[in-house]
């Protein structure tokens, strides 16, 4: 095997200061409508009895369905072509298991309190741009991390002995969604972000159907394959559909614009949301200490947004030495 001449590690990723800026807005935004797609599969998992691994597997199929005629139609076949074939599967097989996680999880806990332990996530992100994109991170950046993981914790004060072993899933699933963002952060430069929408759309049906056809051998609840057997909640997947395509497309972009490092204390902003939609949706009203984490979320985001801004601001383009 030929070894590569530059280290996957060495790969570092130059923006600019108005790049990181639209980056950080794309994931904001983002990141406020993901609760939406994980409210409605919750009502697929909790209110139709349709398990974690089929929800995963539709939302895959129905990425792949709506991105890949948008690429041949608009762009041709020439769109498709990519230097890492590989790896951009590999993120639909981080992103495909990561769902599966994560939609299973929602079968038995509130929307919000799975999606604070997901919370994990931007740390992990932090943690793994290091080593795997050599991307640095200052004290202002870990001290955002910590104190929006610490307003994650207010809102959920998870307690191991109430979910058990199950509250490792969404864990789970921030550490397979980590390495999909990461993935996605390396690969960005090579491949057009809808490119990235559709093979990371194969490579996660392909693995949730694999996880669905063991599903229905070992009869592992989280896996059964068993569709709907009405047609109300086929209109629910082309939402969760909808919005999740969506969703990670921005996400693709704003990885292309931003390092991950900086990106990963704006992940907060998803708890925002979803303790709303679980209010309105399941009737799980937050607590007096889960305000207080809102704030404590929303507050680190937009205090790290504020720095960055003044940064960019600061900043001069350098022209080439003629």
């Amino acid at each position: 095997m030929t070894k590569p001449t530059t280290p996957f590690h060495a790969r570092t990723i130059v923006n600019t200061p108005a790049e990181v800026m639209v980056g950080i807005a794309y994931l904001a935004v983002s990141f406020m409508i993901f609760p939406a797609a994980d409210a409605t599969g919750k009502v697929l998992v909790e209110w139709h009895g349709l398990s974690g691994g089929f929800v995963a597997f539709v939302r895959m199929v129905m990425q792949v369905v709506l991105v890949l005629p948008i690429v041949l139609v608009w762009k041709g076949r020439a769109a498709l072509a990519t230097g890492h074939l590989g790896l951009n599967l590999l993120r639909g097989i981080f992103l495909g298991l990561g769902g599966i996680a994560f939609f299973s999880a929602l079968g038995f806990m509130p929307l919000a309190d799975a999606t604070a332990v997901f919370m994990v996530e931007p740390m992990m992100v932090t943690l793994l741009a290091v080593p795997i994109l050599g991307e640095t991170i200052g004290r202002r950046r870990i001290a955002a991390i910590v104190v929006g993981f610490a307003g994650a914790m207010l809102i959920i004060q998870p307690s191991y002995a109430v979910f058990g072993l199950a509250s490792l899933l969404p864990i789970a699933a921030a550490l397979l969604i980590s390495l999909y963002l990461i993935v996605s952060r390396f690969v960005s430069g090579t491949t057009s972000p809808l490119a990235m929408m559709v093979y990371s759309g194969l490579g996660g049906a392909l693995t949730c159907g694999v996880a669905l056809m063991i599903g229905g051998v070992s009869g592992v609840p989280a896996l059964d394959p068993t569709p709907p057997e009405s047609l109300t909640p086929y209109g629910l997947i082309v939402l969760l559909g909808l919005i999740g395509t969506v969703s990670h497309l921005m996400v693709i972009e704003a990885y292309r614009r931003a390092p991950a490092s900086v990106l990963a204390p704006f992940s907060y902003l998803e708890i925002v949301s979803a303790v709303v939609l679980g209010f309105l949706i399941f009737g799980d009203f937050p607590n007096g200490l889960k305000w207080l984490g809102m704030a404590v979320v929303v507050g680190s985001g937009l205090a790290l947004y504020l720095l960055e801004l003044r940064a960019s601001r600061r900043a001069r383009p350098i022209h080439p030495t003629p």
